[in-house]
């Protein structure tokens, strides 16, 4: 899709929606590596990579401000549809690089834009997969934010566009940067806790119900048909935008978006699995009645063959397994380790076997800056972030059609209800 086209029309979110899923059709299920396609990108970038990051709020202003504190970086654009945060984010880069970067309303106009080399998308997860796609094809390499799309089917137009254009897209998985979870990990796979073939991961944390809200205009300075994109029309409510997005289907998908993709990644990559053979959804609405769509209360269980992940979360309580809010635990023969952000630790061993918390955020900037000036995979890609952010995505389907899910090995799910939630909601609106 040519940019300058687009930027020449209004923003049919059907007829775009719909090409992304003929996109996706024409691409094999398997996820094919994208290793070879980085290697065959020639050239290099300019000593200073130009970065511009669209999605300002929260995440994406804690982004933008590591990236500007980087030598081999300079944030030169912020971008959101909602021109009330962006102020603070430019504060936030400024203080960090001693410049001021360029803000815009429309993330289009980015794209087109021949001085920015790579976007950081730190948007509401439903734009995730059409802007990734977008950004591969206007030539810019991408940090994306995890889940990196917001239905499996999603996945294979990213990857055949970062394929085709020979982008480097790095996925926000920042515990694998991290030194004490790359040695929580080593550990687990080094034999010394015996067989290991049992993993959890939870988040446990109480949230506030939502306040009600009705229909609306939007506050001033919010472009909210842009802000909405693929997701489908509906009028303006204040309880289902900033933050509060991630608990409606349309948008989010509630605890296993905002924090599975970044657990059950830890969990899968210490017992050595990729996709999950079935996958079974318990619980949901329990305690919190508000308006929110996604579940209060879930207990999953992943099968992976001879190896299971179980995933439980709560959001109405603070009385977390471990006293440990968000982590993993690995369950072995000779002790179990247990790792979040602060650090891990190993009980029941004969010896004590502990680490403190390492940096994870800006070691993991730095490590995608170095993959793109270097054109080699970065230490989260593309393909791990689709297989991390699918688990979730299928303990969603499972806990929505309140049944097990089987599911083949390139993880999608074989019966014909759950296929239509793990397809994009893009085909349909065409």
């Amino acid at each position: 899709m040519n940019v300058d086209d687009f930027l020449k029309r209004d923003l049919n979110r059907r007829q775009f929606l719909g090409k992304s899923a003929q996109n996706a059709a024409g691409v094999a299920a398997g996820m094919v590596g994208l290793a070879g396609a980085a290697a065959l990108a020639q050239g290099s970038v300019a000593e200073q990579l130009q970065v511009a990051v669209i999605g300002v709020r929260n995440q994406g202003k804690a982004l933008a401000s590591g990236l500007a504190s980087l030598k081999d970086a300079k944030v030169v654009t912020l971008c959101d549809a909602d021109e009330n945060v962006l102020p603070a984010a430019v504060q936030a880069v400024q203080n960090a690089q001693g410049t001021t970067p360029r803000t815009e309303r429309d993330f289009r106009k980015v794209l087109d834009d021949p001085r920015v080399d790579a976007v950081v998308i730190a948007t509401p997860d439903h734009w995730h997969a059409a802007m990734t796609t977008l950004a591969c094809e206007a030539g810019k390499d991408v940090y994306l934010e995890t889940p990196v799309c917001h239905r499996g089917g999603e996945a294979a137009a990213m990857i055949a566009a970062a394929q085709q254009h020979q982008r480097i897209v790095a996925v926000g998985l920042s515990q694998r940067s991290g030194s004490h979870f790359q040695s929580a990990i080593r550990l687990v796979q080094s034999g010394q806790l015996g067989k290991v073939a049992l993993a959890k991961a939870w988040f446990v944390q109480r949230r506030q119900p939502l306040t009600p809200a009705i229909a609306n205009d939007p506050p001033t300075g919010v472009d909210f048909d842009s802000w909405l994109g693929p997701a489908p029309q509906r009028a303006f409510l204040a309880n289902r935008f900033h933050y509060h997005w991630r608990w409606f289907w349309d948008h989010g998908a509630g605890e296993l978006g905002v924090w599975g993709s970044q657990l059950l990644d830890v969990a899968r990559w210490g017992l050595e699995v990729s996709w999950p053979q079935r996958v079974c959804a318990t619980s949901g609405q329990r305690i919190i009645t508000d308006e929110a769509e996604t579940p209060d209360s879930l207990n999953v269980q992943f099968n992976c063959g001879d190896k299971t992940v179980l995933w439980e979360h709560r959001t109405w309580s603070n009385h977390a397994p471990e006293g440990r809010t968000a982590a993993v635990a690995f369950f072995g023969e000779r002790g179990t380790l247990v790792v979040d952000r602060g650090g891990w630790k190993v009980y029941d061993s004969k010896e004590p076997l502990t680490s403190d918390a390492s940096e994870l955020a800006v070691p993991h900037l730095a490590d995608f800056i170095a993959a793109v000036k270097e054109r080699r995979t970065p230490i989260a890609d593309l393909e791990t972030g689709v297989v991390s952010a699918g688990w979730g995505q299928l303990a969603t389907i499972s806990h929505r059609l309140q049944c097990e899910l089987m599911v083949d090995t390139s993880g999608q799910p074989v019966a014909d209800d759950a296929l239509a939630l793990w397809r994009p909601t893009l085909g349909e609106l065409a």
